[in-house]
């Protein structure tokens, strides 16, 4: 190589990105963040890889690749990944934090706005619309994730067993993922050809234009691994979980409402293989049947808002945490509680996203192509997608059969508007693949014109 083509070459490589650059940019992504996980890492992709040229498409893959492999919402653990490697620890707290802070505050209000106002006609309208969509949406999850999962027989099998399991059976979420763990366990040894999955995202065409973090470029000193680091690492993401939780305990008791959120969300958040909607479940199995915090009708509406507002879909926990402090009041004022709780939940969510990835990282990326590491998640992700179909059979009976299901030939107690809504969203989102916020926006207008009409 010549001494003119390098030096063009080096002129090609983008200018050091300063932390405060990098935060404007970590801030602006945590208001655009729509259109789930896929959205949202496209998102990054574009702005990333393509316009700023902070990462290559390599690393980029490469990091994400990690990410899909762990619990919790992957796009925003990506943001933390290149954060950290970025600016160290401060790039991958601003990155994390600021790709949740704004969906946060959002929720919130919104979580406000439907609980103190949403018998009015306008609000019920808008939500009458929107409820059997969101059965579209979740019928929709499944397909997306069962095409991309369920690629022989054996995986097949999965996912109808532990539908099974968990819509007659009514086995707790954690034993399904368990055993499906187990089978991957023992399948990937004896028949690895069944667990062999392709990656879900293909590469995009070469870049010739150099980026800051290059295919080339040496992994910086703070992103090697080494047992010391990581050591460290525990210890604080220890204190971090126990300090909170012991104080909570303390004032409020064991059993008191905020322990037992932090409690269970601690125990919800390492439970998030396959995305948001294979925990959705056990949410649902705890908040509504177990503790009682919220009905199955505000849950179905918490997803809604989940999916209109920034930020992973993950995010519908901190409804569920606003709905339980305002509902079980901790102080006079409801929307403090409700508030305090919604944060609670947020903090004890994502604090194992935080940990996985300035811990994780650099041990488990070496692991990635390891199919004693990789069998067991696909299983799990097999019987994430039963899972997922047991929650679309769960939404669309209290939507469809508000004042309970009548198995009659009559079709007595069905709302047949709410059907139409429902079958009309599954055919935007399945057949023409229309954008989940079009058919939200649409949905919750029919539906508001239907209240008016009936």
């Amino acid at each position: 190589m010549t001494t003119s083509n390098a030096q063009g070459q080096s002129k090609q490589i983008p200018a050091p990105v300063s932390f405060r650059e990098a935060f404007r940019f970590w801030l602006k992504l945590g208001f655009i963040s729509f259109g789930g996980p896929a959205g949202q890492i496209a998102i990054m992709h574009e702005e990333l890889v393509d316009r700023r040229r902070w990462i290559s498409e390599k690393r980029f893959l490469h990091a994400l690749n990690y990410c899909m492999v762990l619990p919790g919402p992957e796009a925003q653990q990506l943001a933390t990944y290149i954060g950290w490697l970025m600016h160290r620890l401060p790039g991958a707290l601003a990155a994390g934090i600021l790709f949740v802070a704004p969906s946060l505050l959002i929720l919130i209000a919104l979580s406000w706005i439907y609980i103190a106002y949403g018998n009015q006609p306008l609000i019920a309208g808008i939500f009458y619309g929107i409820k059997p969509a969101v059965t579209a949406i979740v019928l929709q999850a499944a397909v997306r994730i069962g095409s991309r999962t369920l690629k022989n027989r054996l995986l097949w099998a999965i996912a109808i067993t532990a539908f099974i399991a968990i819509f007659v059976l009514q086995i707790p979420f954690p034993a399904i993922v368990l055993c499906a763990a187990l089978i991957g366990v023992i399948g990937g040894r004896v028949s690895p050809g069944y667990f062999r999955q392709q990656s879900a995202h293909s590469a995009h065409a070469s870049h010739t234009l150099r980026a800051l973090i290059d295919d080339d470029t040496p992994t910086p000193a703070h992103a090697r691994f080494n047992y010391r680091g990581l050591g460290k690492l525990i210890i604080i993401g220890l204190l971090l979980w126990i300090i909170p939780m012991s104080a909570l305990s303390l004032y409020y008791g064991w059993d008191g409402m905020p322990t037992q959120l932090g409690w269970f969300f601690t125990k919800a958040a390492w439970l998030t293989f396959g995305g948001a909607y294979a925990v959705l479940p056990y949410v649902y199995q705890g908040a509504v049947i177990n503790y009682g915090w919220l009905s199955a009708t505000q849950m179905i509406d918490g997803l809604a808002l989940g999916e209109t507002t920034p930020g992973p879909l993950i995010m519908v926990v901190s409804f569920v945490g606003f709905i339980a402090g305002y509902s079980h009041p901790l102080s006079d004022n409801l929307f403090i509680s409700g508030a305090f709780a919604a944060t609670l939940v947020t903090y004890f969510t994502f604090l194992p996203s935080f940990l996985l990835i300035l811990g994780g990282a650099p041990l488990i990326e070496s692991t990635h192509n390891d199919l004693k590491f990789t069998a067991p998640l696909t299983a799990i992700t097999a019987a994430v997608v039963g899972v997922i179909v047991n929650l679309a059979c769960f939404f669309t009976y209290h939507v469809w059969w508000p004042k309970g299901f009548n198995a009659t030939l009559d079709f007595a107690g069905i709302d047949f508007a709410a059907c139409a809504i429902s079958i009309v969203a599954a055919i935007a989102l399945l057949r023409y693949k229309l954008n989940v916020i079009a058919v939200l926006s649409a949905c919750a207008l029919i539906g508001l014109l239907w209240s008016f009409i009936r």
